[in-house]
């Protein structure tokens, strides 16, 4: 089974390319959507990140924004945020890689935004980055509900800078261009990715 790491920083256009890739027959993960199913309602880490950061549950659900406006400037409470969170979340990728392996996938993207920033990169077959101009990056970021330019920039400081994720990046893909010639070129990677197959200690 060929492991593809996809990635890039906010705004990139991961989820757009995460669904190409699942267009062309991958099994796919993505971390921030197991992150929001354990924040939702019964969710795995509503109890403790309530327990931690008293008031950010409301009806049941932890309201990402008030946790953001705690954690994002403050390296101590985002540490005890990422000691409840990131287990959760490797539970939630392990039980997708053992389900992928039984189903006998051929190959699986795993969408981790914080890819490098955590060092996993050797876990991959191949690592693909999505990226786009800064200021293409900005306008879309800013355009969602509740960003401003001060939690962007918050964001960006705990991430590696797109140029890094780039020049570490066995394929990168442009989000700057037309959905048709951005699914060509994830489909060549894949080809590509595919015809080589899976490293010989995976």
């Amino acid at each position: 089974m060929i492991r593809i790491g996809l990635t890039g920083s906010i705004g990139m256009g991961k989820s757009t390319a995460l669904n190409m890739f699942a267009n062309l027959g991958a099994a796919v993960w993505d971390a921030d959507a197991a992150v929001h199913r354990m924040y939702a309602a019964g969710g795995a880490a509503v109890a403790p990140v309530e327990a931690a950061f008293p008031g950010v549950v409301v009806d049941g659900t932890v309201d990402r924004a008030a946790l953001a406006k705690i954690v994002l400037n403050d390296p101590d409470k985002l540490k005890t945020l990422e000691a409840i969170v990131h287990p959760l979340v490797g539970e939630d990728q392990a039980a997708f890689l053992a389900e992928a392996a039984a189903a006998n996938a051929a190959a699986i993207v795993l969408d981790i935004p914080l890819l490098f920033e955590n060092n996993s990169q050797a876990f991959f077959d191949a690592v693909v980055v999505v990226s786009a101009p800064a200021s293409v990056q900005r306008e879309r970021v800013l355009q969602r509900p509740g960003m401003t330019e001060e939690k962007l920039a918050a964001i960006l400081a705990q991430q590696t800078p797109d140029a890094e994720k780039r020049a570490a990046a066995d394929y990168v893909i442009s989000s700057d261009q037309s959905l048709n010639a951005m699914a060509d070129d994830i489909r060549a990677a894949y080809e590509t990715i595919l015809a080589k197959g899976a490293r010989l200690d995976s």
